[in-house]
């Protein structure tokens, strides 16, 4: 085995130690890690699947690893479970040799300091070499304890959010997509940028965008280049959260001297799209945000049309009252479980909790109250989630409306995204919400609604 190959799984086995024992996030640890190791292009690739491929099914390797070491992942020493989990994507999932992903991974487990873990992870390595994958995934399946434990081994997802995501397709109607939701999650997901309106040009060797008007299929490898030859008018962002801020956008012709508030701004995608916005049509955009470290983000996001933003660092819950009825749009793209962007951000499935949905929701609830004050008579409040997950959409806006008897009126959601929309999007469910799908529309899954405050 080449040393070069030795170090791309080294890259790998980092970035995943990073993120299990220091809850790093993958997507911004691994660019820096692969850029310090100084891999080659071939290396960069095999370090970039190994790392987000062993993450997206951890779930399904954890169960195959307690069957084949017969003991509980519990009772695994974190270092050398993530090494097993390495070991297994190789093993299961590529066509890797089957020598060479045993010795190599027993290698990082003994760079490791666990010694002693050494046979250990010799022998359950081996173990799962001998058996073939559909062998395994037999073995796992029938460990399961019901249909959606099912799921969520063969998909690596946990089970609770195999059911929150079967409830929000059901109000749709359309329960019987979940496993192809699913194995959607488990794909990469392409590369995805956005020219900021007047400011950036879509590059002529790039694919236009399915729906976004201004986002393109980035083809030519790492896009930090390109974004920091063009000062960030250019950046890397979903297609879904483009889509998201025009909306509102695109809702009501824009007037001359509209204020414009982005309730939670950071990191600042969606204000870069509202700043561009502003300033060619003569608006200002207030990009508030209370955590100082993502209001640094939305300061360099917003650097390009900096003249038409002011950056504010306040809690949103109390903004409505401190400038009542001050904003003609508002973005509120509130915070959220993330169970709507797993392929960018595959561990994230692992670390929420059914316990956190509550709490986010009285957060939200809390966020939506302060826009509505917030608000002038007959101003827009576009109102985003990257989460699917019914408490923190549908019922999130239904509650809204009942606490605001006769203050807002819900707008045909879907009729305006329809309308700035490149080609026409397979939506259901409510005309007035917007729910988005990684398996539908190839986009994060974005939770979109308008509203309008009563003149």
């Amino acid at each position: 085995m080449s040393g070069e190959r030795s170090s791309a799984r080294s890259v790998a086995y980092d970035v995943i130690r990073a993120v299990t024992d220091s809850d790093a996030y993958a997507n911004l640890l691994l660019p820096a890690r692969l850029e310090r190791a100084h891999l080659t292009p071939a290396d960069a690739a095999l370090a970039t699947e190994l790392t987000y491929g062993t993450l997206r099914m951890q779930g399904y390797y954890d169960r195959v690893i307690e069957l084949a070491a017969n003991r509980s992942v519990d009772r695994i020493d974190e270092p050398v479970l993530d090494a097993l989990r390495l070991g297994c994507h190789q093993l299961l999932a590529m066509r890797t040799a089957t020598h060479a992903a045993v010795f190599e991974t027993v290698e990082l487990v003994r760079a490791s300091g666990s010694r002693s873990a050494v046979g250990f992870a010799n022998g359950v390595l081996r173990g799962i070499a001998r058996k073939k994958p559909d062998v395994w995934r037999s073995r796992v399946l029938d460990a399961a304890r019901d249909q959606d434990d099912q799921l969520a081994a063969l998909h690596s997802h946990p089970t609770w959010v195999v059911r929150a995501f079967r409830h929000s397709l059901a109000a749709e109607h359309r329960e019987t997509e979940l496993e192809e939701l699913l194995a959607a999650d488990n794909e990469a997901p392409r590369v995805n940028l956005a020219a900021l309106p007047a400011l950036a040009h879509r590059p002529e060797d790039s694919d236009l965008d399915r729906y976004s008007p201004i986002g393109f299929v980035w083809k030519g490898g790492d896009p930090r280049a390109i974004v920091e030859e063009t000062n960030g008018a250019i950046r890397v962002q979903d297609e879904g959260s483009q889509l998201a801020v025009q909306t509102l956008l695109a809702a009501r012709e824009i007037a001359e001297g509209e204020l414009w508030l982005d309730m939670c701004a950071g990191p600042g995608g969606k204000a870069a799209i509202l700043a561009a916005t502003a300033l060619i049509s003569g608006a200002r955009l207030v990009a508030n945000e209370i955590v100082p470290a993502r209001l640094e983000l939305v300061k360099r996001a917003t650097a390009p049309a900096a003249s038409a933003v002011e950056l504010s660092e306040r809690d949103g819950t109390t903004i409505g009252m401190d400038e009542p009825g001050r904003y003609d749009r508002i973005l509120l793209d509130a915070p959220c479980t993330g169970l709507g962007a797993l392929r960018r951000r595959p561990e994230a499935r692992w670390r929420k909790t059914p316990g956190d949905v509550p709490e986010l929701a009285r957060l939200q609830a809390a966020l939506l109250d302060s826009a509505v004050k917030a608000l002038r008579p007959g101003g827009l409040l576009c109102y985003v989630t990257c989460s699917p997950h019914l408490a923190e959409t549908r019922v999130q806006v239904s509650d809204a409306l009942k606490r605001h008897p006769g203050q807002l009126k819900e707008l045909p959601t879907q009729d305006v995204l329809q309308g700035l929309a490149v080609n026409p999007l397979d939506l259901a469910g409510d005309p007035a919400q917007v729910q988005l799908w990684p398996h539908r529309h190839g986009t994060d899954a974005m939770f979109i609604t308008l509203l309008e405050k009563e003149k």
